[in-house]
């Protein structure tokens, strides 16, 4: 299980935790996988998950692929969770920088993220920081753009039934970043 550095109230009695651990250890209902269109779990996070919770995970994440065709950023695909403790793997596609309007796809990946979490009937999800590995995206505006994209989707979405979102960070260096953004945004 990770380890809890901070955590911020939210709209509704929802908390927002940041922790430094293992994505594929959490307990929580779903975990999201920083996944590629065509949810090739081959490298990053993707392969940290499919080792942990069994090639199974794959074969579910080919299958996906085949019926619905490759994943948009805004519409993430899901797996169950076989051997990890989560249920469920939410299938984010973030952005590459440098493709072009990666703010708004980031925040799309997140929002469709938490919208996908709500559709399965899930009360807790843990999110890595998604796009921010080999897709190159810059991780102080990552984490913005998730203290910003959050809160929003629980305004926009009173109802929402997730009362645990959790961002689990493995470095020290992106946990600083988090943790120093978070600051800015919660506690100014």
């Amino acid at each position: 299980m990770s380890e809890l550095k901070q955590t911020y109230p939210l709209s509704n009695q929802r908390t927002l935790e940041i922790r430094q651990g293992d994505l594929t250890q959490e307990d929580t209902d779903a975990i999201v996988n920083a996944a590629n269109a065509n949810l090739m779990h081959g490298g990053g996070v993707a392969a940290a998950i499919v080792f942990a919770g069994g090639m199974s995970i794959q074969a579910e994440s080919t299958a996906w692929v085949l019926r619905h065709g490759p994943v948009r950023w805004a519409e993430p695909a899901y797996t169950r969770g076989y051997k990890l403790s989560a249920r469920y793997v939410i299938h984010a596609v973030g952005p590459v920088w440098g493709e072009g309007e990666e703010d708004q796809k980031l925040a799309g990946a997140i929002t469709g993220s938490l919208r996908r979490a709500d559709g399965l009937g899930l009360h807790s999800l843990a999110f890595p920081a998604i796009s921010t590995g080999i897709f190159g995206f810059p991780v102080e505006r990552a984490a913005r753009i998730f203290f910003e994209s959050i809160p929003a989707y629980f305004n926009a979405q009173p109802a929402s039934g997730i009362s645990l979102v959790r961002l689990v960070l493995w470095g020290d260096q992106d946990l600083s970043i988090f943790l120093a953004q978070a600051r800015q945004t919660f506690e100014a």
